[in-house]
């Protein structure tokens, strides 16, 4: 068998790094899915598949750092009992097997927007190893995948019984452990806090619901096993008590005073920020959210305690990777470029650092960097093509003409879009992909701590 040789011609680089400027008159090549060399225009071609981008931006891969593999972001009407949702799925072969296609389906969509590598962090059962190994091997289309598989909670706590189990001791806890373990796992996801949902009444959103004593426990046998340890937290507290314990990546995060500012330092750890799940609940008018008012409070408390996380942290040099926490409401499996956005516009940050921080970043802090995440020489065929330039619109992350995953091929990926989720409900208009006469959306005009709606009539625009 020949090897497969590819040529990425006519196209304009941006290779991921920090300091990543356009690069023109450059071409790209690959063998057996992985970069070969960057070499100037007018090199011999022959024996290579040549793909003329006809000017189009290629850029590495996406990478998504918070996924949650079994939800679709499709907003709920009224809460749901997703611990008894999730015991019905895995009660029979036929129902864990149509599971199981839908987590699939699901990973592709992550690609089809552009995401060629996700980190998982609490799923049902071991379908994330599955589809991982599955994607591996070619049989699903798939991004490259790092799995915890289910997570660690306590009864009561955070997406017990969902994709996390209730560990009601610290012996329970190490058995779950021992069971990821043998499903061969990438990393372990402790469910240390609450989230907005869990708080039982306004301005305690995120409490501690697992023990000290059992976060060093897991902690200390999974590092012992080669695994990190990412622990979801949403208040000040549970992230001085991961940190204090071993946790290796606070996901979403809360607003830190400089003695967790000294505690990140000591024990080498990130800051995976989440901006989009409590977007909605903080900034979307209640009539169309259906949050209570008190769910609308304390997901203001948590979208300003994200937002002020991550800016301290970048202030203060700890890694900072971009997770979209996708599956919650209105969060796609096909919309990560929305949260680039974000960490843009809630942060300050430049639309440069963004793109570095969503590839190469995020590469090196899921321990992939020398494998993917930017385009140099060794490191996989993961890209994209965009037709505008990113680094002057991140929008332009949202219209791909081609994916490839490992050398595999998506060419105009098209991902079916959730009309529920669509652009009209969110709250920045220059955020919104389709402006149309006479569509809904949200303009920043406070009511409280939320927005009012608006219809959008064509004398308006």
């Amino acid at each position: 068998m020949f090897p497969m040789k590819r040529a990425y011609t006519n196209g304009i680089l941006l290779d991921g790094t920090k300091q990543m400027q356009p690069e023109a008159h450059k071409i790209l090549l690959t063998e057996d899915d992985k970069i070969i060399a960057i070499v100037d225009e007018g090199v011999d071609l022959d024996g290579y598949e040549v793909i003329d981008l006809h000017g189009g931006y290629l850029c590495p891969g996406l990478i998504n750092l918070h996924v949650h593999l079994a939800g679709n972001g499709k907003p709920s009407a009224k809460p749901r009992d997703n611990a008894a949702l999730v015991r019905k799925i895995l009660s029979n072969g036929l129902t864990r097997a149509v599971a199981y296609r839908m987590v699939c389906s699901y990973a592709k969509l992550e690609l089809l927007g552009g995401v060629t590598t996700i980190r998982t962090v609490g799923g049902i059962a071991d379908f994330d190893t599955r589809c991982r190994d599955d994607s591996a091997a070619g049989k699903v289309l798939a991004p490259r995948i790092l799995a915890a598989n289910e997570g660690i909670s306590v009864p009561g706590g955070h997406m017990a019984g969902s994709v996390a189990v209730a560990a009601h001791n610290n012996g329970e806890a190490l058995t779950q452990l021992t069971r990821a373990s043998t499903q061969r796992v990438d990393l372990v996801k402790l469910m240390i806090t609450g989230g907005v949902l869990d708080a039982a009444e306004k301005g305690t959103p995120g409490e501690l619901k697992m023990p000290p004593e059992m976060v060093k426990a897991v902690c200390d046998q999974a590092h012992a096993m080669g695994y990190p340890v990412a622990a979801h937290t949403e208040s000040p507290e549970g992230v001085k008590v991961a940190l204090e314990n071993g946790v290796d990546s606070i996901e979403h995060g809360a607003k830190m005073d400089e003695e967790t500012v000294k505690l990140y330092k000591e024990h080498g750890a990130f800051l995976c920020t989440t901006i989009s799940p409590a977007l909605p609940y903080a900034l979307f008018d209640t009539a169309v959210s259906g949050a209570s008012e008190k769910d609308q409070y304390n997901g203001r408390i948590v979208f300003d305690g994200i937002v002020e996380s991550a800016k301290t942290a970048l202030a203060n040099g700890i890694p900072v990777g971009l997770g979209n926490d996708v599956g919650c409401p209105y969060i796609t499996q096909y919309d990560f470029w929305r949260e680039l956005c974000y960490f843009h516009k809630y942060c300050g940050v430049s639309n440069q650092f963004a793109l570095y921080t969503a590839t190469l970043r995020n590469a090196r802090l899921a321990g992939v960097g020398n494998v993917t995440g930017s385009l140099e020489v060794g490191k996989s065929e993961d890209l994209i093509v965009t037709r505008q330039n990113p680094l002057e619109d991140l929008r332009a992350l949202q219209h791909l003409e081609l994916v490839v995953r490992c050398g595999r091929t998506v060419k105009n990926p098209s991902p079916k879009r959730r009309k529920e989720v669509g652009a009209p409900w969110f709250p920045d208009p220059d955020l919104c992909p389709e402006q149309r006469p006479g569509s809904l959306h949200l303009v920043q005009t406070h009511v409280g701590v939320g927005y009012r709606m608006l219809r959008v009539e064509p004398d308006e625009l």
